[in-house]
C-alpha cells in the first residue's frame, strides 16, 4: 500500500550507494544472495528465542534487497535477477512466521495460517504479473522492475513493520498474525477485483 509511495523517498540515497558498490565490482545478484543468506539467520535468531537480533537481521536484509535493485539500476536488469530477487523475497518472508513457529509451538497454528495467506498473496501478485506481461502493460510505480508490480494492501512496506511488531512483542505474535493474515485476504480479494476488470474480454 506504501510501497509506491516511498520509492520517492528511498531510492535516491539507494542509487547513491548503489553506484559506489557497482564501481567496487559487486553485482546485483550477489547481494540478493547475501540477502537470503541474512534472511535463513533471521529465521535461525527468531527460532532460538532471540528478536534483539532478527531486528538488526530483517533491517540489514530489507536493505540488501533494496541497494541489488539500485545495483541493478547501474549494471542492468536482468532476467535471472528479477527472478532470484521475487524468490529470494518470499524465502525471507516465509521465514519469520517460521522462526517465530519453532520458538514457541503456541504459535504454529497462527503460523499457518499467515504462511497460507503469504502463499495465496503471492500467487495472486505473480499470476497477475504474468498476465499483464502477456498483455503488454508496464508500470514503474513501484520503481523499474523485471516485471509487472500491481498495488495492494499487504506489499513489503506493511510486512516489515508486521514483522518488527511481532519482534518487539513477541508475546503478541499470534494476534499480529491473524491481524496481518486478515489483510493479505483482502489484498487478494482487491487484486482479484482489479483482474476481473483489467482482464475481462469485454
Amino acid at each position: 500500500m506504501f510501497d509506491a509511495l516511498l520509492r520517492p523517498v528511498i531510492d535516491p540515497p539507494l542509487n547513491r550507494i548503489g553506484r559506489v558498490i557497482a564501481g567496487a565490482g559487486l553485482t546485483a545478484n550477489q547481494l540478493t544472495i547475501i540477502a537470503v543468506i541474512v534472511g535463513f539467520a533471521n529465521t535461525a535468531a527468531l527460532s532460538y528465542g532471540n528478536t534483539a537480533l532478527a531486528i538488526g537481521l530483517i533491517l540489514l536484509n530489507r536493505l540488501l534487497d533494496g541497494l541489488d535493485g539500485a545495483v541493478a539500476r547501474v549494471r542492468g536488469p536482468s532476467d535471472l535477477g528479477g527472478y532470484l530477487d521475487i524468490v529470494c523475497d518470499f524465502i525471507f518472508y516465509t521465514g519469520v512466521p517460521v522462526g517465530f513457529a519453532i520458538a514457541d509451538p503456541a504459535n504454529a497454528v497462527a503460523a499457518a495460517v499467515l504462511l497460507a495467506t503469504f502463499t495465496v498473496t503471492g500467487v495472486s501478485f505473480l499470476a497477475y504479473a504474468a498476465v499483464a506481461a502477456k498483455r503488454g502493460r508496464e508500470t514503474t510505480a513501484h520503481g523499474r522492475k523485471s516485471f509487472f508490480y500491481s498495488t495492494g494492501l499487504a506489499e513489503g512496506a506493511e510486512t516489515i513493520v508486521v514483522f518488527l511488531a511481532m519482534c518487539l512483542w513477541p508475546a503478541a505474535f499470534t494476534t499480529i498474525a491473524y491481524i496481518y493474515a486478515g489483510l493479505c485476504v483482502l489484498t487478494v480479494i482487491q487484486r482479484s477485483v482489479l483482474a476481473w476488470r483489467d482482464f475481462s474480454d469485454k
